[in-house]
């Protein structure tokens, strides 16, 4: 087997066992949480959900359209987390997949659950209240609201993750330069760019000749 191969089937096994965990951890963790508050609070908890996805799916857009060269420039000036948000770029496809397929999906999947459950407290207080009225209308709002703020914010999250990749990138890098120094935990190991390497190497030879 070639090792591209290997490595994406290596890659596709971890990420199916990361996003199964992730959604159980999720999901029992949000209808824990919306089991024990009221309409209102959990109107917010979907919200978050939803404010989560929207900021990982741009996170995921950036990375695929930043570009090395910035970086490289910040890195040799020794910006702080420029060297990270070069190694985020030159895995930008492993790195989207998990933003935009992993943590988006995912969140896009509990987000409806949450809102459902939402929805279930409403018509709950509507029998209790005799107001059934009143509450269809909101949990209708409600659930249009939802639907429109996530394919909007993801509409606009797009355009934004393009026009603005170097700075989030940056900011990322930031992040996970944090995360390395502070708390010890080191969350992308690096990718070396061959194709330049060897460029460069060509180069230095012959100008040595």
């Amino acid at each position: 087997m070639k090792p591209a191969y290997s490595n994406s089937i290596k890659w596709s096994v971890f990420i199916f066992i990361l996003t199964f965990v992730l959604a159980c951890i999720f999901s029992v963790t949000s209808t824990i949480i919306l089991e024990g508050v009221g309409w209102g609070a959990g109107m917010f908890i979907v919200f978050v959900i939803m404010l989560v996805g929207i900021v990982f799916d741009m996170m995921g857009i950036a990375s695929t359209a930043a570009r090395e060269a910035p970086f490289n420039a910040m890195a040799a000036a020794r910006v702080r987390g420029a060297r990270h948000a070069l190694m985020v770029v030159r895995s930008a496809d492993r790195f989207s997949n998990f933003c935009n397929d992993v943590v988006g999906d995912v969140c896009g999947i509990i987000s409806g659950a949450a809102s459902a459950i939402v929805i279930l407290k409403l018509l709950q207080a509507a029998a209790v209240e005799g107001q059934a009225t009143a509450y269809t209308a909101v949990t209708v709002l409600f659930t249009a609201l939802v639907s429109a703020m996530t394919v909007g914010g993801k509409a606009f999250g797009k355009t934004f993750a393009i026009t603005h990749s170097t700075q989030i990138m940056l900011l990322v890098g930031k992040l996970f330069h944090f995360l390395e120094r502070r708390l010890g935990m080191k969350l992308l190991g690096g990718r070396k760019n061959k194709g330049n390497k060897g460029k460069r190497g060509r180069a230095n030879a012959s100008g040595q000749g």
